[in-house]
């Protein structure tokens, strides 16, 4: 083996490709829609409860901090279905070339981000 070969441990210097970017955010999303999981099964039994149940959950969810809590689960699972869906064209041989592969990164994160944007407008 070669002992003389350049090592780079500054991650700050290191500049990751956008499908790498892309991956990296899907793999974030799922983790954070897991981490919300439970909050997402406490909307969810606390909607089907009874109609009191459903009253307090609009109230709640009219409260800033809970809409914001709501922005971020919904952004998590936007990102993660839009760069899903990507991942799985993929798998189906469809853009794994550089350039493709390069083109549907963006248009993965130009597509998320107008529906982050989009779900801030109407959770607002």
């Amino acid at each position: 083996m070669n002992k003389k070969r350049p090592v780079n441990l500054q991650l700050t210097t290191i500049r990751f490709p956008a499908t790498a970017i892309v991956s990296i955010l899907h793999r974030i999303s799922g983790v954070i829609l897991f981490l919300f999981l439970p909050v997402m099964l406490w909307i969810l039994s606390l909607s089907l409860s009874s109609a009191e149940g459903f009253n307090a959950l609009q109230t709640c969810l009219a409260a800033p901090g809970m809409k914001f809590i709501l922005w971020v689960m919904l952004s998590a699972l936007a990102y993660h279905l839009v760069a899903g869906i990507r991942h799985l064209l993929m798998d189906f041989g469809w853009g794994e070339e550089k350039r493709s592969g390069k083109i549907s990164a963006f248009f993965a994160m130009g597509l998320a981000t107008i529906l982050v944007i989009l779900l801030g407008v109407l959770i607002w």
